[in-house]
């Protein structure tokens, strides 16, 4: 990461009437990373995305984003926003709805030709131009959809269950090209369910529980990494010290399941078990998906 943050937030705050839609949304996305945004249904993550894109203004707190304050103009300019649930004219083609976002967004005719072409190549939808929104399926129409987003060659990138309705083709198009986006310097916020593609793209998570945001998650630093720790016995009060290395997630028969912090090795931990004078028996990594370290962060919640 480049140490510039892109989105920074403090305490931010959204009540409506006396509902309290988001309480605490504290964050900091640095510039070209890809951020995910994950929580369950009800949790908060869309209006705390229209929060940080301008749409909402906020009950409470602080933000900036690109450097400037919320909804602020210029800022503007230089994002792209892909929301769920999308729809564009079903009579203009594909071509034709690039030029209307691309001139929206103040890309001059001349770059426009070059650079409609090239985003349809890259979404696979360089032989379907000329055809009318109407006439697309579901995966060509959220491609399209993405392709819109990047018209303008934004410096942050919203992205709202970018991959939904997809086939894994289309998913693996869409993972290549945001990661060639990447490469270009793009920052991606991404709000997705499909924890698998999410794992796949993201440098860091965020997970948003009751309007609150609960942990951040760097995935490129293992923090996904647990250890199931083998002892010949577990002394009382072993556990809330283990909690200066980790989070203790399951202790049964002289075995503890510890999910390390970030920053903490094994084997310091390793060493640090026996000069408490306790016979170390194994210590077994293991790796947990995103899916469960979301279900133990945010627990089995329904929307």
């Amino acid at each position: 990461m480049s140490g510039v943050w892109v989105i920074e937030t403090e305490g931010l705050r959204k009540v409506f009437g006396d509902r309290v839609a988001v309480v605490d949304l504290t964050l900091r996305v640095a510039e070209g990373e890809t951020f995910g945004f994950l929580g369950p249904n009800g949790a908060g993550k869309t209006t705390a995305l229209k929060m940080l894109l301008g749409l909402i203004l906020p009950t409470a707190g602080s933000g900036r984003v690109l450097g400037r304050p919320l909804g602020d103009r210029r800022a503007r300019r230089a994002i792209g926003f892909l929301p769920e649930g999308f729809a564009f004219p079903d009579w203009l083609t594909a071509e034709e709805i690039l030029w209307f976002h691309g001139r929206l967004a103040g890309v001059e005719p001349q770059r426009l030709r070059r650079r409609i072409p090239e985003l349809l190549e890259r979404v696979g939808l360089a032989a379907d131009a000329r055809r009318p929104f109407r006439a697309l399926s579901k995966g060509m129409r959220q491609r399209l959809g993405l392709a819109q987003a990047f018209i303008h060659e934004p410096r942050l990138v919203f992205l709202d269950e970018p991959t939904s309705g997809l086939d894994p083709a289309g998913r693996i198009l869409v993972r290549d090209f945001l990661r060639e986006q990447k490469s270009h310097g793009v920052t991606i916020f991404l709000n997705s369910h499909l924890l698998s593609e999410v794992e796949r793209i993201c440098d860091r998570v965020a997970f948003i529980k009751g309007g609150v945001v609960v942990e951040t998650m760097d995935l490129r630093a293992g923090d996904t990494t647990t250890l199931i720790l083998h002892l010949r016995w577990i002394p009382p009060g072993l556990e809330a010290q283990l909690r200066a290395w980790g989070e203790v997630l399951a202790a049964p028969d002289n075995r503890l399941t510890l999910r390390l912090a970030p920053g903490r090795r094994p084997a310091d931990l390793a060493r640090w078990i026996v000069s408490q004078g306790l016979d170390l028996e194994a210590m077994i990594p293991q790796r947990l998906s995103l899916e469960e370290v979301f279900l133990q962060v945010v627990g089995m919640e329904m929307g």
